[in-house]
């Protein structure tokens, strides 16, 4: 849904989507219909259902994918220790341990965090909108609750902005 909402108006596809997401054909078609069963999806217009994906991003997603740290490796930084995050939090990050998606391409080292799915640093490698939604995610999955207060409004935003 986050892919659906980074491509805006734009035109889109099952396997054009898939392609992005690195993902089979058949799981985004899979994902999309669980979506819309759930409210996630609206198969009438073909979009998001922005309401209900902001209420299950910020109070139930932690929950069905609790966030996983794990062994220092090298990868993608997330969380905090990315953008919009990393900005907002100035001076501060410094108290912070860094965070990383495990990837064989990253140049990050870190405290690893297991993604919400496996493809997600190839998925964002081209599109920092994408990143930035995951990257936001990710604090509310394994933040403080100063990191998470700020990653809350700034998603709230970036939920609602047409």
């Amino acid at each position: 849904m986050l892919k659906l909402l980074c491509l805006g108006d734009t035109k889109w596809s099952i396997a054009k989507i898939a392609d992005s997401v690195k993902m089979s054909a058949s799981e985004t078609h899979a994902a999309i219909k669980r979506c819309s069963k759930s409210g996630l999806y609206s198969s009438i217009n073909e979009k998001p259902n922005r309401v209900n994906l902001e209420e299950f991003i910020l109070h139930g997603l932690k929950y069905v994918f609790p966030g996983e740290k794990g062994e220092p490796d090298r990868g993608l930084p997330t969380a905090h220790s990315t953008e919009p995050i990393a900005s907002m939090l100035a001076n501060k990050v410094n108290d912070l341990e860094t965070l990383v998606w495990p990837y064989a391409f990253g140049n990050v080292r870190g405290v690893s965090v297991i993604p919400l799915y496996k493809t997600v640093p190839d998925a964002v490698m081209n599109d920092k909108k994408l990143y930035e939604f995951l990257a936001l995610i990710d604090v509310l999955r394994v933040g403080r609750i100063r990191e998470i207060n700020i990653a809350r409004d700034e998603l709230i935003k970036r939920l609602r902005e047409k």
